[in-house]
């Protein structure tokens, strides 16, 4: 089965929170929903999502802010719902890091086709973009190969899905389990907390300038593991 796309939603007024929700599930859509600035920050770096509508006026801070932090993380599409129309509003989301904006109250057919030509765009430049990277790693997707610089890195199928995992969703966090749950995916076969720390040890010391100390792989205590890198 086809897996859903993820929408974050930002919104504090429980009742277009409410109805946001409930249009893009009929659209086959899941959602992640957030009401305030602290809650959202919290879900943006710890969980995966394909697109963002983010409210610019939010308890705790703004959207602008979410934005910026968004696209520090990662090239996820944004689309602001205001009830600011006003050019410098506009202006500001958009040199944030938002692809488009719609004003509050919105047609919900607009707010949908809003959304999909988004998506359109990002797919369309994701296919021109077979190139991944993660620090100084970069994967060819294409023809699934993984350099280190200059130099071509050998990896098993199991290390290059790993490593696939991280670069595609960089600064997320994954426990130990969602990724367990994604190389079992990917395998057919069973991987308990030993094979993964193994994995993980091994592309370090292929992938890491120092696996000791390791920059683009990184523990979270508590949590699980990060993908980083500058």
């Amino acid at each position: 089965m086809e897996q859903k796309l993820v929408v974050l939603i930002v919104e504090d007024e429980q009742v277009i929170s409410d109805g946001l929700v409930y249009l893009l599930q009929n659209e086959g859509f899941d959602t992640l929903v957030c009401g305030d600035f602290d809650s959202a920050q919290s879900t943006i770096e710890t969980k995966a999502f394909d697109l963002a509508l983010l409210d610019l006026n939010l308890p705790g801070g703004s959207g602008y802010q979410l934005a910026r932090l968004i696209k520090e993380q990662s090239n996820k599409p944004i689309i602001m719902l205001t009830a600011l129309d006003s050019e410098a509003n506009v202006v500001m989301g958009l040199d944030q890091g938002a692809d488009d904006y719609v004003t509050k109250p919105f047609r919900v057919r607009e707010l949908l086709s809003r959304i999909y030509s988004v998506l359109r765009r990002y797919r369309h430049s994701e296919t021109k973009t077979n190139r991944l990277k993660l620090g100084d790693v970069e994967i060819d997707v294409s023809q699934a190969k993984v350099w280190k610089g200059e130099k071509e890195i050998l990896l098993t199928s199991l290390e290059y899905r790993l490593l696939l995992i991280f670069i595609s969703e960089p600064r997320r966090v994954f426990s130990r389990n969602q990724l367990l749950e994604r190389l079992w995916d990917c395998a057919g076969e069973y991987f308990n907390d030993n094979t993964l720390t193994v994995y993980i040890k091994r592309l370090r010391e292929k992938i890491e300038d120092d696996p000791q100390h390791p920059i683009l792989i990184t523990t979270i205590r508590g949590l699980g593991y990060r993908g980083g890198g500058d």
